[in-house]
C-alpha cells in the first residue's frame, strides 16, 4: 500500500511539473509579437453580385497574385478568408517594406477595386499556423473601419512610418468593437490617397484618370451601367408584403453599399 501511494505521488507530481511546463510555453508564445495586417477588396460582394461568381473570381485571383509576389521572400499569408488576406510580420517596419509596394500595385491595377487595410502590432498566440489574441483581433476591426482606398494602423506601426518619412494622419481616439475604452488610430498614406468623388458607391473602383466622367453631373461616377443600375434600384423604396414579415425582393446590394465609416 505504501509502495503504491508512492507511485500515485511521485505520477501526480510529475503531471503537475508537466502541466506547468505547457503553461509556462504557452505563457511564452503569449508575448510573442508580431505585426498583423488584414487587406481586402472593397467591393468583392458587389462585383460577385452584379457580374456573377466568374467575374469575381478572376478579381480573386489577380488580388491573391498581386499579393503572393509581394511576399516573395518573406512568410506566406497566414490564411485566406474569402477575398481577405490576413498577413503577419515581425515587427511594424518589415510590414510597411511589404505593403507600400503593393498597396501602390493595387492602386494601379485597372482589374482591381480599392482595397481596406488594418494594421495592429502587439503580443500574439501561435498555434498550427494560425495567429490567435486581442492583437489579431483588433486588426480585424480596424480594417472594417477603413475606407476604400485607406489604410489605418494603431500606434506602434504609425510610429515606424513616420520614421521612414510617409505621411501619417492622427485620427484621434476611436471606438472599436468589443475594446474596452477607446483606441487611438492612424491613417498611413502608403498608397495614393483615393478621391471619394471618384469611387464607384457600388463596386469600389476608382476611375483611373481625370477623363472619366460621371453619369450626372453632380452625381456618383459610376464604372459600368451595370454598377449605375443597381445602385439606382438600391435606392428605390423596398416592397414589403401584405404581413409585414419579409421584402419582396431584397436589396441586392446590402453589404456593398452599407455606409463606411469614414474617419478622414
Amino acid at each position: 500500500m505504501e509502495t503504491n501511494a508512492s507511485e500515485n505521488a511521485a505520477l501526480l507530481g510529475s503531471n503537475l511539473r508537466a502541466m506547468e511546463s505547457d503553461v509556462r510555453q504557452r505563457e511564452n508564445l503569449a508575448t510573442a509579437p508580431a505585426t498583423v495586417a488584414f487587406i481586402d477588396i472593397a467591393g468583392f460582394s458587389a462585383i460577385a453580385d452584379i457580374y456573377g461568381d466568374a467575374a469575381a473570381l478572376d478579381v480573386l485571383e489577380v488580388f491573391e497574385g498581386m499579393v503572393r509576389a509581394a511576399l516573395s521572400g518573406y512568410d506566406p499569408p497566414i490564411k485566406w478568408i474569402g477575398d481577405e488576406a490576413m498577413l503577419s510580420f515581425p515587427e511594424p517596419d518589415t510590414a510597411i517594406q511589404v505593403l507600400g509596394p503593393l498597396l501602390q500595385a493595387c492602386r494601379k491595377e485597372p482589374r482591381l477595386p480599392l482595397t481596406r487595410t488594418g494594421l495592429n502590432h502587439g503580443p500574439v498566440v501561435r498555434r498550427a499556423g494560425d495567429l490567435f489574441g486581442s492583437t489579431v483581433n483588433v486588426a480585424a476591426r480596424i480594417a472594417a473601419l477603413a475606407a476604400p482606398g485607406q489604410l489605418l494602423a494603431t500606434q506602434p506601426v504609425a510610429e515606424a512610418a513616420v520614421a521612414r518619412g510617409i505621411l501619417v494622419r492622427d485620427l484621434g481616439m476611436v471606438a472599436i468593437r468589443s475594446v474596452a475604452g477607446e483606441v487611438p488610430l492612424y491613417e498611413i498614406e502608403l498608397a495614393p490617397s483615393a478621391d471619394p468623388a471618384w469611387i464607384d458607391p457600388v463596386c469600389k473602383m476608382h476611375a483611373p484618370y481625370s477623363s472619366y466622367r460621371r453619369a450626372a453631373p453632380d452625381g456618383p461616377w459610376f464604372c459600368s451601367p451595370q454598377c449605375e443600375e443597381a445602385y439606382r434600384r438600391s435606392l428605390r423604396p423596398m416592397r414589403f408584403r401584405a404581413d409585414g414579415l419579409k421584402p419582396r425582393r431584397g436589396n441586392l446590394l446590402t453589404l456593398a453599399l452599407r455606409s463606411e465609416i469614414k474617419l478622414v
